[in-house]
């Protein structure tokens, strides 16, 4: 009891000294949300996860909590590796940026212009009295990079009425950590196949942003992991984001779990999540050096691991508008451009009261979205149930970062958004 009592005490003090560098945040309301976090623990609904809060670019919390390896008995630590899946998306998206900034591109360019594989795209369209279930239409309109950027290509990840001819081609679903093929060559492969929906008809989210990174392979010469080392990861002095673990860096990477009627389960060895084709991305993954022989696929739509406060310091460079230490990677405006709402009036969106930016969601409504927050705010997720956002109304930066999928009817990203709000008092 005695050991219990210290813990609560010890977790109010590091409250108190948090808000002591954040003004208008009550230490005592901020101590709800940590406590929360250690009860899905207690409660066996997450092994473990890292949050980190900052607050005008003062750090309001850095938290670990649980297990970074629960059958193993090692705890999370601020520091523990994370796979995070599409957050890599925002990553692509600024490396897009950054070259239309050098003359490289514009976003407004037809995808054709550099891979003319794209020039002669086909839709599938659901037909009942085709054979296949659809027949081909020719796309209306060229892809545009920016259609890419927003989702509204028409490039979903391989499902839906096509799916049998995705198959075919082996590629399906977002992970590919485990290929040595090439992204660009994937990319030339995927323009041959039955596409979802007409260019800036839809919004449909899949391989929109691994093509991106493709294009960066393509008009740097580098690999995707390289460029963002030498262009983004290096200058923020992100030092613990990787596309592929180094070998002294490996025993931070976390364990994936699973939710299951039977509770949360620790999920497969790679090579054990393989052997089902339904499953085959439902596992530990391939994401450390030397696991694979060979060339690696950098995905740039879902493949990079990283800490909860290294992808904080990318964020706080969008939220100061493109610099951040005297580092400027991104001009203003073009933050502005990205965070801006892109999707017209007439493409549906599943989330009531945002749009969507050039890499993420954008909070457009707070009474249409039904949540706390702030208009203008901006953010994303990943498979691994890890999210962020940027509220610079309120000067927040939000990196939570957990590994669990999946992750089904878990209230935990909802929760830390509602007992984070309720600590501001300014």
């Amino acid at each position: 009891m005695k050991q219990v009592q210290f813990y609560g005490w010890l977790i109010w003090m590091l409250a108190a000294v948090s808000a002591v560098a954040a003004p208008g945040v009550d230490s005592r309301r901020l101590a709800v949300l940590e406590n929360s976090l250690d009860q899905y623990v207690e409660d066996g609904r997450l092994a473990g996860g890292v949050l980190y809060v900052s607050r005008h670019g003062e750090t309001v919390l850095h938290k670990a909590f649980g297990w970074q390896d629960r059958e193993s008995s090692i705890p999370m630590n601020t520091r523990s590796l994370h796979r995070i899946a599409s957050q890599t998306k925002a990553f692509t998206s600024v490396a897009i940026m950054l070259l239309q900034e050098r003359g490289a591109l514009l976003i407004s360019d037809p995808l054709s212009k550099y891979f003319p594989e794209w020039g002669d795209v086909k839709v599938a369209v659901a037909d009942s009295d085709a054979d296949l279930g659809y027949r081909l239409e020719a796309a209306t309109r060229p892809i545009t990079i920016r259609d890419l950027l927003t989702h509204s290509a028409g490039i979903n990840y391989g499902w839906g009425v096509a799916q049998a001819a995705w198959q075919e081609a082996d590629i399906l679903g977002w992970y590919f950590a485990g290929d040595r093929e090439s992204m660009r060559d994937k990319v030339r492969r995927m323009a041959t196949l039955p596409q979802a929906a007409h260019p800036g008809s839809e919004f449909v989210y899949g391989y929109n942003t691994d093509i991106l990174g493709a294009l960066v392979e393509h008009l740097s010469g580098q690999t995707l992991g390289a460029f963002l080392q030498q262009q983004l990861f290096a200058p923020l002095r992100m030092r613990d984001t990787y596309f592929f673990v180094p070998p002294e860096q490996q025993t931070r990477l976390s364990t994936v779990y699973a939710m299951t009627k039977d509770g949360l389960q620790r999920q497969p060895t790679a090579d054990s999540a393989a052997a089902n084709p339904q499953n085959f991305y439902f596992g530990q993954g391939h994401y450390l050096q030397g696991q694979i022989g060979g060339p690696r696929s950098y995905s740039g739509g879902a493949g990079a691991v990283s800490t909860a406060a290294d992808y904080a310091r990318f964020l706080e460079m969008l939220r100061r508008g493109g610099e951040l230490d005297g580092v400027r990677i991104l001009g203003r405006k073009t933050v502005e451009l990205m965070t801006a709402n892109h999707l017209p009036r007439d493409i549906a969106y599943s989330r009531p009261g945002s749009g969507f930016g050039l890499g993420f969601n954008v909070l457009l409504d707070v009474g249409q979205a039904g949540q706390l927050g702030s208009a203008g705010s901006y953010g994303w997720g990943g498979a691994y149930h890890s999210t962020y956002w940027v509220d610079p109304r309120e000067g927040l930066v939000v990196s939570y970062v957990t590994q669990l999928i999946p992750a089904t009817g878990l209230d935990d990203h909802a929760k830390i958004r509602s007992l984070l709000y309720q600590a501001l008092v300014d």
